[in-house]
């Protein structure tokens, strides 16, 4: 029996139907689906699992217990599932999933997660992860999100879908930054982010509500209106976060949106950006 008959089924080298150029490195157990373009001198590890259509540019590195899903797209000097940043971290075996049809630009950093934090980083689905973007352990990112240049996630942090963050932005540790909201360029996010909102600033500052990203993702004149309503009563009313959620609950029943809100309000455990 050859060496090649005596290797386990999973780590029968690259499908015929993938494209690898000669400099890269692709260990032996590593997965690659249909079509899956690794470029020059990048490095795939023994446990990856890449998906059909996947594009990888040039030096890049993905290690670790990293999944990648159909369709994506790497590019220059990515390093995708490497080991937490994280001074606990102690070489637990831990996971980085990431979905489809995203993009993940030049130089972008994404961690696998820690046994403190879940063990695992998550990203959904068609995401743009602009270019020097950090996405730190244990993250838990949604889909239709758009990470713009140079901004950091720290760990454990949660982003809801369809957010917008601006360039060179800091995001706590343990932060949620809530659905549809934008934040804009240069500015540090310590506390939560509730949903469709528009803040920006070191101390961050609310300046409304996100009435373009809402009219983008096909929210109804109707739907925005109520949302107006419901962050006039939690910003401009007087009231504490408790009594605007009281409040909220009795003037606007019975809409998707508000009750997402609601529940993003209650469960807002290092308080709100306000």
């Amino acid at each position: 029996m050859s060496p090649t008959e005596r290797m386990p089924e999973r780590s029968k080298i690259i499908p015929m139907h993938a494209k690898v150029h000669p400099t890269a490195i692709v260990a032996p157990g590593a997965q690659l689906g249909v079509n899956v373009e690794i470029g020059p001198y990048s490095i795939i590890g023994e446990n990856v699992v890449i998906g059909d259509g996947t594009k990888i540019g040039a030096h890049v590195v993905i290690e670790g217990w990293t999944t990648i899903g159909k369709n994506n797209r790497i590019y220059t000097g990515a390093i995708v599932g490497n080991e937490p940043q994280d001074l606990k971290f102690k070489g637990e075996k831990s996971y980085l999933t990431i979905g489809d049809n995203n993009i993940i630009r030049e130089y972008a950093t994404i961690s696998r997660g820690t046994e403190g934090g879940g063990g695992e980083t998550r990203i959904g689905n068609n995401n743009l992860i602009m270019s020097y973007v950090h996405v730190a352990h244990d993250v838990q990112m949604g889909s239709h999100i758009v990470i713009s240049h140079g901004s950091g996630i720290a760990g454990h942090v949660v982003i809801e879908d369809r957010v917008v963050i601006g360039g060179l932005c800091g995001i706590h540790q343990f932060t949620k930054i809530g659905r549809m909201a934008m934040i804009g360029a240069h500015s540090m996010i310590t506390k939560d982010v509730p949903p469709y909102v528009l803040v920006k600033g070191n101390p961050p500052k609310l300046y409304g509500v996100n009435i373009v990203g809402m009219r983008r993702n096909g929210l109804s004149p109707e739907v925005r209106m109520e949302i107006q309503r419901a962050y006039k009563i939690l910003y401009r009313s007087g009231l504490n976060v408790s009594q605007a959620i009281e409040e909220m609950e009795r003037e606007l029943p019975g809409i998707e949106e508000i009750d997402h809100f609601l529940r993003f309000l209650r469960s807002a455990e290092r308080g709100i950006c306000r």
